[in-house]
């Protein structure tokens, strides 16, 4: 639930000390940018919680949508300023000292299948390619990480 962590470089350092020597910490996340990076499926109005991506207007926008709808402003707005990119996510293991281990990015996201019945589908090679078309049609994003001095 890194998407909802206000300094997420600090949880990262902090992680370090926790990490057992050959261990590895485990991120699931869904990229700010995707249809519902937003959480807008906490909405009570039917229209917005199946609104893809209005979460990215500009948020004096998105607040105003919010407070017309009457939704939980301030939650939304949390991860507004919360929401991570795939490239933030990787910058910032990058600058606290780890290594990613393994990675899967999902055009489907595997929870799906509880939440909708949905099949788990693997994000497609050349959009998993492509940094910027990737983070708004990726549900998830899946990470293995290592601190760098703690691998075996």
């Amino acid at each position: 639930m890194i998407e909802h962590i206000h300094d997420q470089k600090k949880l990262l350092q902090k992680l370090r000390l926790m990490v057992l020597p050959g261990g590895v910490i485990f991120f699931g996340f869904p990229p700010w940018q995707m249809p519902f990076g937003g959480h807008q499926q906490m909405c009570k109005s039917k229209f917005l919680s199946k609104m893809p991506y209005y979460h990215l207007l500009p948020k004096k926008l998105y607040k105003w949508v919010l407070k017309t709808f009457n939704e939980p402003t301030e939650d939304l707005l949390e991860i507004k300023d919360t929401g991570i990119s795939i490239e933030r996510f990787e910058t910032i293991v990058r600058e606290t000292g780890y290594s990613i281990t393994n990675k899967e990015h999902f055009l489907i996201n595997p929870i799906y299948k509880y939440k909708f019945g949905w099949k788990g589908r693997k994000q497609l090679p050349l959009i998993k390619r492509i940094p910027w078309l990737r983070n708004y049609f990726t549900t998830c994003a899946y990470y293995l990480i290592t601190p760098k001095n703690n691998q075996q």
